[in-house]
């Protein structure tokens, strides 16, 4: 569902933000809100993108699908970053099916735009190749947390991660959902969910799940949580030769 935008609407995404002011001026004009609903397909793997999708609120979920139609998560985006900047560097072909994890606002922009930016700023190129470098860190330490680590361990990781994103609210998941996320049998999500909660970890009724000790939690889960949101806090906060490396 497309919505008017609002000033409101055109911020509180970090990766916009962090574009260059005349770049920025350029791009708002053309933002459009849109909001999406929790499950909702924003493109599938080989699908042709027009637009990249700036979450401010929203957390998007990149899931690989294998030929039995089963799919898995590899990657997830919040405010913090944009689905669809491939397509604006290199190519206009999604590799994954994207779907929207965490209702809430969104904002997305022409891909032409994107492009032209991209081509046009040294400081743009830079800040969009590191944080497609940082995203697919991302994807390479979930392929390494889904091989290596317990759907106990996983199912911290992920809860934590959108705890972050939703600041704290209950999280709308139904244990179906979250084993179709983490590629776990159903049986092994409710065994870990059974153990967390009695735990004190987290409280769990009717689909919605509360996080009730956030340090537990942590402890729990693998070091990938903390592995990820060390290196996206790293990329959002980089040293100036990292988006000024020269002059435009």
């Amino acid at each position: 569902m497309i919505k008017a935008q609002t000033d409101q609407d055109l911020r509180n995404n970090q990766l916009l933000d962090a574009l260059p002011p005349d770049s920025r001026s350029r791009i708002e004009p053309h933002l459009e809100a849109i909001d999406f609903k929790l499950g909702a397909v924003v493109c599938e793997a080989g699908g042709q993108l027009r637009h990249a999708y700036f979450p401010r609120g929203s957390v998007l979920s990149l899931l690989t699908v294998l030929e039995n139609g089963a799919a898995i998560e590899t990657a997830n985006i919040g405010r913090e970053g944009a689905f669809g900047l491939f397509a604006a560097m290199y190519s206009r072909v999604s590799f994954n099916r994207c779907i929207v994890q965490l209702e809430g606002h969104t904002v997305r922009c022409p891909i032409e735009l994107l492009q032209h930016e991209f081509d046009a700023s040294g400081r743009v190129r830079n800040l969009l190749v590191s944080y497609s470098e940082t995203l697919l860190s991302q994807v390479q330490q979930t392929v390494a947390c889904n091989a290596m680590h317990s759907t106990q361990e996983r199912m911290c990781r992920w809860l934590l991660m959108m705890h972050d994103r939703a600041e704290g609210e209950s999280l709308p998941y139904t244990h179906e959902f979250l084993s179709q996320i983490l590629g776990s049998h159903r049986k092994s999500v409710t065994l870990a969910a059974q153990s967390m909660q009695a735990a004190g970890l987290i409280s769990y009724r009717r689909g919605t799940i509360q996080v009730v000790d956030r340090a537990a939690l942590e402890a729990t889960s693998c070091e990938c949580y903390a592995i990820v949101k060390e290196r996206f806090d790293a990329f959002l906060k980089p040293p100036a030769t990292a988006l000024h490396s020269r002059s435009e």
